[in-house]
């Protein structure tokens, strides 16, 4: 039988942690890691066609 007093809430499920592809959806990350990746990439093309 199904208790239905008017008493306590019922306990919420415990949330499932987030890994790492939710932390890379996060657009400031994006946005970091592309700046990183271009000046890396621009260095790298730099030391080939410059020197």
């Amino acid at each position: 039988m199904v208790d239905t007093s008017w008493g306590e809430a019922p306990a919420r499920p415990a949330e499932e942690p987030r890994g790492c592809l939710f932390a890379l959806s996060q657009p400031p990350l994006m946005i970091f890691l592309t700046v990183i990746g271009v000046l890396l990439l621009m260095a790298a093309l730099h030391d080939l066609f410059m020197l």
